[in-house]
């Protein structure tokens, strides 16, 4: 049966008929493996993904080359962990799921390593109520910049 499935997730792909299909009832989708249609890792941005009119539909071009990841990166450390530098030291401003109860971020910043704990017991997207540096708090969303070598804990409490 598991091959009948392979073999079939591989008809798909080449005929260009998507990653998802709908099995059995209307409401119950499945996720075709996408590492057969794309042949590159399942991790990996990839710069563009062959269409059903394509010679290999479903098949992804020039994996490892693009600037997806680092512009992800940027965009998730800086935008919605929060994180980003200023001539003055790090401005903090979480943009975040309410979902989420926090996350811990470990940052080196002009020779200094800041360990920045971001709690959000009020289950908001974003708001600082509470910012403090090695224990001591802070006015705004600046933590200011610490002495070269220096490990620093860096603590923000979520709740505006």
């Amino acid at each position: 049966m598991e091959a009948r499935k392979t073999e079939l997730d591989r008809y798909e792909c080449r005929h260009g008929l998507g990653y998802t299909k709908i099995s059995g009832e209307v409401d119950q989708v499945e996720i075709v493996d996408s590492t057969i249609c794309h042949k590159t890792e399942p991790y990996v941005y990839s710069q563009m993904i062959a269409g059903k009119d394509a010679y290999k539909p479903g098949e992804a071009k020039n994996s490892w080359l693009t600037g997806t990841a680092s512009w992800n990166f940027y965009a998730i450390s800086q935008f919605i962990l929060g994180i980003r530098t200023d001539f003055d030291g790090l401005v903090i401003n979480p943009v975040i799921p309410k979902a989420w109860d926090g996350y811990v971020v470990t940052r080196k910043f002009r020779g200094a390593t800041y360990r920045i704990e971001v709690s959000n017991p009020a289950h908001v997207s974003t708001g600082i109520a509470e910012l403090s540096l090695n224990g001591e708090k802070l006015e705004g969303n600046l933590v200011p910049i610490c002495q070269e070598g220096s490990v620093n804990k860096v603590g923000v409490v979520l709740g505006k």
